[in-house]
């Protein structure tokens, strides 16, 4: 889905670039309510996190690979403003140090990949949750739902801007048509990648998923060598027994995982293109595309400059992708944090006019 320069012509590129920072704008406002000094750092973890998963292709027909895009996980574990800014922050990276999605092409891709699949993902989330019973089960079903529905989304607003801006003279109906029908196949991947995360951090940490506020795990306490659950903490201590609970250990493990993945497993992604690349080369609508900006990059194409070896230079651009997405993921975040705070402290000083 990372469209590259050429796709769309200039004044929809521009036209995408502002309703993509105006949208920036409003999700790092509206992030101020969603961070905390725990969800701060997760935050830049998650998009880390995403970044690596979306090394991993995985095969979706003959010839045709996905990977993960991201929104729906973050719009749920962080919440839907700090969501948009993580999949920005990882849409960043990959087009500045990885040539991976065109520069003058951002725009585009943030509005397609980081605030489509957010908002698409997150009302469908939020529409199941209410409706079903109030578990842990619940809360995977609408992750997996709202995964789901968020990739063929994202196709149709690539189509949209296609129709307004397409640089090839090909048929509206059969980019459509070839766009959404292999992404509905993607989306199966990101729905199952989706609710395996969301279920496996709410099997350990519910407080932790901003989607699944109000469900809270049992306290387990070790007895004659077997764990049991605790006496349950009235109303009143669950807060301060939760902040007092530290992040630390989900933090280094998923910070793990991401590196594990990126630098590691990605060697055994498909390496059969994606789906708009598929369609792209199906239709002809690549007929135009320009070398990226950042082609001689020495991280371009995901592979480390001058290391011949394909497994070593893949696995160091990874690690390399991950550890600049986390560092400038959480200098985001926490600045933002640091932000609401000033605020919060600026209000409760004020003093009120007689």
């Amino acid at each position: 889905m990372h469209v590259p320069d050429g796709f769309i012509d200039a004044p929809v590129s521009i036209a995408a670039g502002v309703a993509a920072a105006g949208a920036v704008a409003i999700s790092l406002r509206g992030a101020r309510r969603e961070l905390d000094e725990r969800t701060a750092p997760l935050a830049g973890l998650v998009a880390a996190f995403i970044f690596a998963v979306q090394m991993l292709n995985f095969p979706v027909a003959a010839g045709t690979s996905g990977h993960l895009l991201g929104g729906a996980l973050a719009a749920i574990l962080v919440g839907p403003y700090t969501g948009v800014l993580c999949v920005s922050v990882v849409l960043l990276m990959q087009g500045v140090l990885f040539a991976d999605g065109g520069l003058t092409a951002l725009g585009v891709n943030v509005m397609n990949m980081a605030v489509v699949t957010v908002v698409v993902a997150y009302a469908v989330f939020r529409g199941l949750v209410k409706l079903l019973p109030g578990s842990r089960r619940s809360v995977t079903v609408a992750a997996f739902a709202g995964a789901l529905l968020s990739v063929p989304g994202a196709a149709v607003m690539f189509t949209l801007f296609y129709a307004l801006g397409g640089t090839t003279d090909v048929s509206l109906t059969k980019v459509f048509g070839a766009m959404v029908g292999v992404h509905v196949l993607i989306g199966i991947g990101e729905a199952a990648i989706t609710a395996a995360t969301v279920g496996a951090v709410i099997a350990v940490r519910p407080d932790l998923v901003h989607g699944a506020r109000g469900l809270s795990a049992p306290l387990k306490l070790r007895v004659g060598g077997e764990l049991v659950d605790a006496p349950a903490a009235t109303p009143a201590a669950a807060p301060a027994v939760l902040a007092a609970r530290s992040t630390k250990p989900v933090w280094i493990t998923g910070l793990v995982a991401a590196l594990a993945l990126a630098g590691f497993v990605s060697y055994y992604a498909s390496s059969s293109p994606d789906g708009l690349e598929k369609v792209a080369a199906d239709k002809g609508i690549d007929q135009k595309v320009t070398e990226h900006a950042a082609a001689d990059s020495p991280l371009a194409d995901y592979s480390v400059k001058d290391v011949s070896d394909a497994r070593v230079s893949g696995g160091l651009a990874g690690v390399i992708g991950v550890g600049a997405t986390v560092v400038v993921g959480t200098g985001i975040f926490w600045t933002v944090r640091r932000r609401r705070a000033s605020d919060l402290t600026a209000a409760s000083t004020a003093v009120p006019v007689a």
